[in-house]
């Protein structure tokens, strides 16, 4: 059994390496092989080309990049075509996966796309290349598997593998010890993104806001998670420039940690939201964009909100501050909202409880289930 498998960024290579792992439990003479990251290639997949050759993040590095991109497309082709696999896996990097998978669908191979693009939002002109692309769609949100099979797609819902490993109930007080947090002080946690154009445009509004609780709520401490140096950086250069800004204790990585300390977090639109959801976080969720963005953004959306809580409770959860309604006093307030009323954060937490409750499917399993059947394969473990 041998399974060509691309992923593109860390995600990707999370949920590549859950998939590899659940397969090879069953088959351990499976063989996997393609673009991998380090948590895949630790699986056991053999990797052809480094992932990062793949993290491509924004438009003018993929244009300095793209002829790069496509001879490494090209030769995957290539060498899949030669030598077929019994199954191709694309992991999540539609603008690189979708290409592939059309042309070795052409051929003749199975096909199976692991965590839908957000078409459902924005970009719905892919779903023809979609169709003919892929022979199943595994979806992360149960939402998502109606809207393919609605555009004629064979789709599967697998469930999401942060819910299987999220646990119900998190130690709010060991966080903060591990964190050097005060343990019984009010807290709140401010997530300003993992791109550099986020931080940039979220930071003063996030510290303005945190400025204007801590006048209203003495005695408040705020802790902030940064992806890198370069945020870490960006993030003081805004601290410093606010003037009377609370103190804060800033953190490199350790986002789940800081959420799990937290009574609240403020936080980016983004896929910290759905960490927050399964920690059951209260949260008020935020987005900046330039003024171009996001008046192409309003025009190209098709959703109703940007919050993935929102968009799985299929109503406004938690409050969404957005562009213009991104200002220190209605931020601020939002979380206030939820520091003071204790009811309606226990009853948001209960929203979150059951959402995760439909999240937790088995995800890896589930996405292995998906891939034997593609290749006539008994789903169960052979016997010895």
């Amino acid at each position: 059994m041998r399974i060509a498998i691309i992923a593109g960024e860390a995600s990707g290579d999370f949920l590549g390496a859950g998939l590899i792992r659940a397969v090879t439990a069953r088959y351990p003479q499976a063989r996997f092989e393609g673009i991998a990251g380090p948590r895949m290639m630790d699986a056991g997949c053999d990797c052809l080309y480094p992932m990062d050759r793949l993290a491509v993040i924004g438009l003018l590095e993929t244009l300095r990049r793209y002829r790069e991109l496509r001879g490494v497309r090209r030769r995957l082709i290539e060498r899949f075509i030669d030598e077929p696999p019994d199954l191709f896996v694309g992991v999540d990097a539609p603008d690189f996966n979708l290409s592939v998978e059309l042309a070795l669908r052409r051929a003749g191979i199975r096909t199976l796309h692991y965590a839908s693009p957000q078409v459902w939002a924005w970009r719905r002109y892919r779903l023809p290349k979609i169709r003919r692309a892929v022979d199943m769609m595994l979806t992360l949100f149960p939402f998502e598997e109606t809207f393919f099979r609605d555009h004629g797609i064979e789709a599967r819902f697998v469930g999401h593998p942060l819910a299987d490993t999220i646990p119900d109930v998190t130690d709010q007080r060991a966080a903060r010890a591990s964190l050097g947090l005060s343990p019984h002080v009010e807290t709140v946690a401010l997530l300003p993104g993992s791109r550099q154009s986020e931080v940039s445009l979220l930071a003063r509004p996030m510290i303005c806001a945190a400025r204007w609780l801590a006048a209203r709520r003495p005695g408040i401490q705020f802790v902030v998670p940064l992806v890198d140096d370069r945020a870490r950086a960006a993030f003081e250069d805004n601290l410093s420039a606010v003037a009377d800004s609370p103190q804060m204790h800033l953190l490199s990585g350790n986002a789940r940690n800081a959420m799990v300390a937290a009574d609240a977090v403020l936080l980016a639109s983004g896929t910290a939201t759905l960490e927050a959801l399964l920690l059951k976080r209260p949260m008020v969720i935020t987005y900046r964009l330039s003024r171009l963005s996001w008046w192409i953004a309003s025009m190209v959306v098709k959703v109703p909100f940007a919050g993935l809580p929102n968009l799985l409770a299929d109503k406004a959860l938690v409050p969404e501050l957005l562009q213009d309604d991104a200002t220190p006093e209605k931020l601020g307030a939002a979380l206030l909202d939820f520091l003071e009323d204790p009811a309606r954060s226990d009853a948001l937490k209960e929203e979150f409880r059951r959402i995760h409750d439909r999240l937790r499917n088995h995800a890896d399993e589930r996405a292995a289930d998906a891939a034997l059947e593609l290749m006539g394969v008994p789903v169960g473990k052979p016997d010895a």
